[in-house]
């Protein structure tokens, strides 16, 4: 199968992870454009060296997966900052109405995001504005959709009327302005699915809220969905940097005609109704719909499925993953680990093919996941682990990872369990936080800046990565004779690690 897939940035979390995804298949050749036409976080893409790829690679694959946010805005960042009018608009649709023209066989998947309003103040990612006036301009548009759809009340109220009064409106009025041209080429890209444009679209919502600027541009969508009656051929919900994968899942279970078949199992009561956080919906729900969006079906039984997804939840209350150290007492008492992964090991037993979501915690896996699974040495024998960022980034990525793994190279699906344990769980919940708080500071550096001193940074990394690894993992990964961990900062920030991974494998087992 050859595919061409436009991610949404630059990012290794929607490159590599792809990218490793499909070179762990046979059937797979992925194909992405230049580094270098990506651009770089807020710095907008090449758009005309990307079009021109596309044009180039069209002919060649029998599917494109495009990133509407890279196409048009240059990129996730520029899609929040942007200044773009109807012209440019018109200029990419009738673009892609062009492609279809002259390749009217081609499987087009696209996605586009529902631009998100983030509840904390920084500019990091959002207008200069967001640093003073990101959680007000957040709870502004929260209150007030509540209000709409409910009611508020007399303190709900008064702190409305004061942020109203408060907040500049020229910063509302550019908030405001970005979005309602973001919420146009949402609906936009509806009419070109309809058409038979685009083949499918997923429409992920980025840190979403129950309330807000995301739920008032979910609920234009939703009908405009209705009235073109395309429930089947667009998807909306939770995530954003796990669509890549998503989408190539999708294409992968079209192109071979099957949809394989999901069976969760749950590591606590409550978790399938709990909300998790920078989320709107309860897990069960986000994952009824990645499982359709990512071109599978949810089994009945345990017994008619092709894969088992391992669901770790909270057990009621959800923390930050950096946090467990002291976590909350319902993460032991209204959920239990060892069921849980002893049914993991009776499937694997049984010859069934085991996938898990780790999103027990937000940004980043559970240590304590994870050394059960090594102290009953199950770890390498799972088909995917992924346990990084939010509950739909880890969901969408290993339910990739299972599809295309089922008649997968296993070297290569252990290297990407060994990366992602490494990044979700060692350096999203351990290291970052602790080098935020005893390195950073002796070197005058903070989270979203690391000046000129990244090598520094990445050595320091570099060695706290190599020695958490060795200090977690104690049983699992036998036939790993070598194993060499670089790390590098894609955005000059902590937020995220690149992981440069070279591991050597033989068939007989030799513990590194």
């Amino acid at each position: 199968m050859n595919i061409a897939y436009l991610p949404i940035d630059e990012r290794p979390c929607n490159t590599d992870y792809v990218r490793r995804i499909a070179d762990s298949s046979a059937e797979v050749k992925l194909f992405l454009p230049p580094q270098e036409a990506l651009g770089y976080k807020k710095l907008p893409a090449d758009k005309e060296m990307i079009w021109k790829w596309i044009t180039d690679v069209a002919s060649e694959v029998e599917a494109i997966i495009l990133s509407i946010d890279m196409l048009i805005y240059g990129g996730l960042l520029p899609s929040r900052i942007h200044y773009l009018r109807n012209t440019e608009a018109t200029l990419w649709i009738e673009r892609l109405r062009s492609l279809r023209k002259e390749h009217p066989g081609l499987l087009i998947y696209a996605s586009n995001l529902i631009m998100r309003t983030p509840k904390y103040s920084s500019s990091d990612e959002e207008p200069d504005y967001y640093e003073e006036w990101g959680e007000h301009i957040f709870l502004r548009a929260y209150l007030q959709n509540k209000k709409q759809r409910e009611h508020l009340k007399k303190d709900e109220e008064l702190q409305l009327q004061n942020l109203i009064d408060t907040i500049p409106k020229k910063y509302i009025d550019d908030y405001e302005e970005r979005r309602a041209f973001n919420s146009t080429i949402n609906t936009s890209m509806l009419k070109l699915v309809k058409e038979g444009t685009l083949t499918f679209l997923a429409i992920p919502q980025d840190d979403s809220s129950e309330y807000g600027y995301t739920s008032i541009d979910q609920a234009k969508v939703m009908k405009g969905i209705e009235a073109l009656r395309l429930h089947q051929h667009v998807q909306m919900y939770p995530g954003a940097d796990e669509v890549g994968a998503t989408l190539l899942a999708r294409v992968y279970t079209q192109l071979k005609g099957k949809r394989p078949r999901i069976y969760p199992i749950w590591s606590s009561t409550l978790g399938p109704q709990l909300i998790p956080m920078y989320e709107d919906r309860p897990y069960q729900e986000s994952l009824k719909a990645h499982i359709f969006a990512a071109g599978c079906q949810l089994a009945e039984t345990a017994t008619e499925a092709d894969i088992i997804l391992a669901y770790n939840t909270p057990g009621r209350v959800m923390q930050e993953s950096w946090d467990q150290s002291d976590k909350d007492i319902t993460y032991t008492s209204f959920r239990h680990l060892l069921t849980f992964v002893d049914q993991i090991k009776q499937f694997l037993n049984q010859g069934k093919q085991v996938i898990v979501a780790d999103c027990a915690y937000a940004n980043g896996g559970d240590k304590e996941l994870i050394t059960l699974l090594d102290e009953e040495r199950l770890l390498d024998r799972l088909l995917s682990y992924k346990g990084w960022n939010t509950n739909c980034n880890s969901l969408g990525t290993t339910l990739c990872q299972g599809v295309l793994g089922l008649q997968g190279n296993k070297q290569k699906i252990i290297e990407n369990i060994i990366y992602h344990i490494i990044d979700d769980y060692i350096y999203q919940a351990e290291v970052r936080m602790k080098m935020v708080e005893d390195f950073l500071p002796l070197h005058n550096l903070t989270y979203f800046n690391l000046k000129d001193k990244v090598a520094l940074v990445n050595k320091e990394r570099n060695k706290r990565v190599r020695d958490a690894y060795q200090l977690l993992i104690r049983h699992s990964f036998e036939t790993i004779t070598r194993l060499d961990v670089q790390t590098f900062a894609p955005w000059n920030r902590m937020f995220e690690c690149g992981l440069i991974l070279k591991c050597e494998q033989s068939e007989v087992s030799k513990k590194c």
